[in-house]
């Protein structure tokens, strides 16, 4: 075994679970801000909330924001760096993605070679990246709206860049809640997560 192959370097592993960490921190003290001030008429239950209370909430959200922009701009350059950004995302291709998908509703998508990603990984993870990039795009026009007037203007003005916000971040936790369903129905995947190898 120690002579296995190195699918995730030691990079992509610890900058994942980094960004992981951060993302849950995000979503539980973004709730509990959005609690504060509802867009929509229902508030999240306070048992899955993170913070306690607004200013807690706060302090949490930006300590998480500072870890998942610093950890994400590592995690892109290092890709882009090594290549490995094009390698495993690209290219995707619209009648590939097709077959892959009808193969995953009939449970017939093969994970043999967890070193290649199928059409549909390839698009649930450049995804994530450009969802995270929303995400903290409306989360500065939110937080910075004086100061980033462009930016708040770009996102429809602050009460829409707080719905953009909203809506990418529910978007983050639909594809979150799938990816650890497939990690439940191809566990290999964890310890590849984990090993590497």
């Amino acid at each position: 075994m120690n002579g296995a192959q190195i699918i995730h370097p030691w990079w992509l592993r610890a900058t994942h679970w980094i960004n992981a960490l951060a993302v849950v921190a995000m979503v539980m003290s973004g709730w509990k801000i959005y609690n504060a001030s509802p867009i929509f008429h229902f508030n999240f239950p306070e048992e899955i909330t993170l913070g306690g209370w607004l200013g807690g909430a706060l302090l949490w959200h930006f300590f998480a924001m500072w870890i998942l922009m610093a950890n994400g701009l590592i995690y892109l350059s290092l890709n882009l760096a090594t290549k490995r950004f094009k390698r495993k995302f690209f290219p995707i291709s619209p009648r590939a993605l097709l077959l892959d998908m009808l193969a995953a509703i009939k449970g017939k998508l093969a994970h043999t070679d967890l070193s290649h990603y199928n059409q549909p990984q390839k698009l649930a993870y450049l995804f994530i990246i450009i969802d995270i990039i929303v995400l903290v795009m409306s989360g500065l026009a939110i937080w910075k709206s004086v100061q980033l007037p462009l930016l708040r203007e770009l996102m429809g003005g602050y009460d829409n860049a707080r719905i953009v916000h909203f809506v990418a971040m529910s978007a983050l936790v639909a594809v979150v809640a799938v990816h650890l369903l497939m990690v439940a129905l191809v566990p290999r995947t964890l310890l590849l997560m984990i090993r590497g190898r």
